[in-house]
């Protein structure tokens, strides 16, 4: 009876790889990553601080090999493989960081890499993916289609599989990023953390916790994509209806089983952002500090102002900076939106000459710079002696808007906002 209470007394295998993972683990990996990665200097952000009521650093790790820390945990893993293991090679699927950090640290290691991406991967990832020596394989519509197609070619060729988070060395070797934000900020308070699936929280929150117990690891997620802040609630691991985020890089449903153990362990709490938050830090880095990242790679510069705290030393981890240009693009143009910069609104005009005019005043007087002007008499169907006007300018701020507005009504013109955030 004994040994029966004995054998049901007995731990989660997943809890047991929690409670014997040590800060030595930790360390062992950052030897391993010596040499291989960047170790990514903290900057001051006056304007971070300004708006936080704190002191923020940046770690940006936009600026990493591959651009992104995903080298880190994919080097870890593929180098503590054993030599029959690295001789069979490796297999991952992936659309962004990870194909890219699993494909490095492969070629360096001298060891086969298969990376699994969704056909309708943009062929500038795919190309980035192939020039760090890996072959590519386009599969299906989407993650989910590229992910079960690898488990087959895993099945079939007997390649080891790298999860892109939910695996301890891989978590191991994102951890690291944390012994060297303590290293150069040791009266660190906080650390802020994006959160995808939770490789990258789980690792910082580890060694964070393990070196210094009194440093805050603080998770940053999309609102859309609150996979990890959806279990902490439920207690236990739950799938999302749906992950649209402009983090693309964090768009997970799923949280890992074993990220949540870690997260639950060592994670003080979560933070969610929204989309228009996510844009506004996207475009503040870029105008603040001349730096280009992703939109996951943001997520923690969406949080110093939701902050409970202030006079703390907080760093705020820029996780990737891999965007391709139209992407950035349009990124930046819904930034500028959110931040009232750019104004699209329609007005209905009398067909005759002049009226065209009379708006162009208006908004010269009040400076607002016209971006784009037209002209649509087609959709008119109720008069033929009306005709649309849509008018994009360049403004200053919400409050410079609502003038616009104002100014317009107040010369006979009913001005319609037009959402160019749908």
């Amino acid at each position: 009876m004994a040994d029966e209470n004995k054998n049901s007394e007995k731990k989660n295998p997943i809890d047991e790889i929690v409670e014997n993972t040590t800060i030595a683990d930790v360390y062992r990996a950052d030897k391993q990553l010596s040499g291989v990665v960047k170790k990514t200097r903290l900057i001051k952000s006056d304007f971070f601080s300004e708006i936080s009521g704190n002191e923020v650093y940046l770690k940006p790790e936009n600026m990493q090999h591959t651009g992104a820390f995903k080298l880190r945990g994919a080097y870890n893993k593929i180098s503590q493989l054993s030599p029959e293991e690295k001789a069979k090679g490796v297999i991952t699927s992936s659309a962004g960081n990870h194909a890219q950090g699993v494909a490095f640290a492969a070629k360096k290691l001298g060891v086969k890499a298969v990376i699994c991406m969704p056909a309708t991967t943009p062929i500038l990832k795919v190309e980035a993916t192939k020039a760090y020596g890996a072959e590519v394989v386009l599969h299906g519509d989407g993650f989910d289609d590229a992910f079960k197609y690898s488990l087959e070619l895993q099945k079939k060729h007997g390649y080891v599989y790298v999860h892109p988070f939910n695996d301890r060395e891989v978590l191991l070797g994102q951890g690291t990023t944390a012994l060297e934000i303590i290293n150069d900020l040791k009266d660190v308070d906080a650390i802020l953390v994006p959160v995808g699936g939770g490789g990258f929280a789980s690792g910082v929150a580890l060694a964070t916790k393990l070196v210094n117990p009194g440093v805050k690891v603080i998770g940053v997620e999309p609102e859309n994509a609150a996979c990890m802040k959806a279990a902490f609630d439920a207690g236990k691991i739950v799938t999302l209806s749906g992950a649209d985020t402009v983090a693309d890089g964090c768009a997970v449903k799923t949280a890992g089983d074993l990220t949540f153990a870690f997260c639950k362990k060592y994670l003080d709490e979560i933070i969610t952002v929204s989309e228009s938050e996510i844009m506004s830090a996207l475009l503040s880095l870029i105008e603040k500090h001349k730096l280009i990242a992703e939109g996951a790679g943001v997520l923690s510069l969406a949080a110093p102002g939701k902050l409970n705290f202030k006079g703390k030393k907080v760093v705020a981890i820029i996780s990737g900076g891999n965007i391709d240009i139209s992407t950035l693009y349009a990124l930046i143009d819904k930034a500028l939106i959110v931040r009232g910069r750019i104004f699209r609104f329609s007005v209905m005009l009398a067909d005759k000459p002049g009226q065209l005019l009379n708006v162009a005043k208006i908004l010269s007087e009040e400076n607002a710079n016209v971006v784009k002007l037209e002209h649509d008499q087609a959709r008119v169907t109720d008069s033929y002696k009306k005709v649309v006007l849509e008018v994009t300018v360049e403004t200053h701020n919400q409050e410079h808007i609502e003038r616009i507005i104002r100014a317009m009504n107040k010369h006979g013109y009913e001005v319609e906002k037009i959402d160019l955030l749908r």
